[in-house]
């Protein structure tokens, strides 16, 4: 071994140990404890913003479904009438909210 190496090693050694008598348990077990909370307050907003974001999707999938009813019903009532024209247009305006709420 080199005289370098073993200067590095000695030193290293002296300060690992002045390092341990510096550390205290309970400052470091402190400083874990509130990291921990930071996190777990994270996880919360989280999973708050998860089930906001799912009752969103829930009022849009409602509102899309009374919408899809609301043609049906005007579809049924412009054939009744004899207007084709109008129910075509219902129906084609009810495949689209069909295709948007299959993405929902």
């Amino acid at each position: 071994m080199s005289v370098m190496k073993r200067m590095s090693m000695i030193f290293k050694s002296k300060a690992n140990r002045a390092l341990d008598r510096m550390e205290d348990p309970r400052e470091t077990l402190d400083y874990s404890y509130q990291r921990q909370l930071e996190m777990l307050q994270k996880v919360r907003r989280g999973v708050a913003d998860v089930a906001t974001s799912r009752k969103r999707l829930e009022l849009q999938i409602n509102q899309l479904e009374q919408q899809q009813n609301k043609l049906t019903d005007q579809g049924k009532k412009a054939l009744q009438v004899g207007r084709e024209d109008l129910a075509r247009e219902a129906l084609t305006r009810r495949s689209g909210l069909d295709s948007q709420l299959g993405d929902l």
